[in-house]
């Protein structure tokens, strides 16, 4: 099979890697929920090579990100294991969670399920971050976040851009406390969360 691509990945990834440095500074097992094709994973575990990068998703984007792996051959990449919200998880040992464009994509019950699951196996002081888009108060931040919530769920009504305010309480419920909550390109936002208590930056 051709590795699998997608072309947003390339276009967002400087501005996350900014925040990454910053926030994972004193981090050294990650985990990314969500790897998607790859991409991320390999940029990050190259541009951070303090950092162990483990990769995860649903079974059938497995051997898409380990072809990315394979070809960088990266020593800090483990090879990626499955985690999906629908399944109980294997036991993996992290510092720090990443996960990107992931939360619209799952429905609601999986966004509930993947609190309730880094609120058991978080670490005291561990890190969560998200990047994309989100709606405020209930309202989009843009025309674009719009459309893009729209054919969301045109393809999937389970799926669709979530509220800050309710996935901000999900995090709470799991012991996280906001850090920050940063602008990004394209109407995203890069959103940080601590376990245990924390100052807001």
């Amino acid at each position: 099979m051709d590795k699998p691509y997608a072309p947003a990945t390339d276009r967002n990834r400087e501005p996350i890697l900014e925040v990454l440095r910053e926030r994972l500074a004193g981090c050294r097992q990650v985990l990314e929920i969500g790897s998607g094709t790859g991409q991320h994973a390999v940029y990050f575990a190259q541009a951070l090579p303090g950092l162990r990068w483990q990769t995860s998703d649903v079974a059938d984007n497995l051997p898409g990100i380990t072809l990315w792996l394979q070809e960088a051959g990266l020593a800090n990449t483990p090879a990626p294991v499955e985690v999906d919200m629908r399944q109980a998880w294997p036991d993996l040992a992290f510092d720090a969670v990443f996960s990107a464009n992931t939360l619209h994509i799952m429905g609601w019950p999986e966004v509930i399920q993947l609190f309730s699951e880094l609120g058991r196996r978080m670490p005291p002081a561990g890190l969560l971050v998200v990047y994309g888009p989100f709606n405020y108060g209930g309202r989009f931040t843009s025309d674009s976040n719009a459309r893009f919530d729209a054919s969301l769920r045109a393809g999937n009504p389970a799926s669709g851009l979530r509220d800050f305010e309710a996935v901000n309480a999900l995090a709470a419920q799991a012991g996280l406390v906001l850090l920050e909550d940063r602008a990004m390109p394209a109407n995203n936002r890069c959103i940080t969360w601590q376990r245990g208590p924390a100052a807001s930056v």
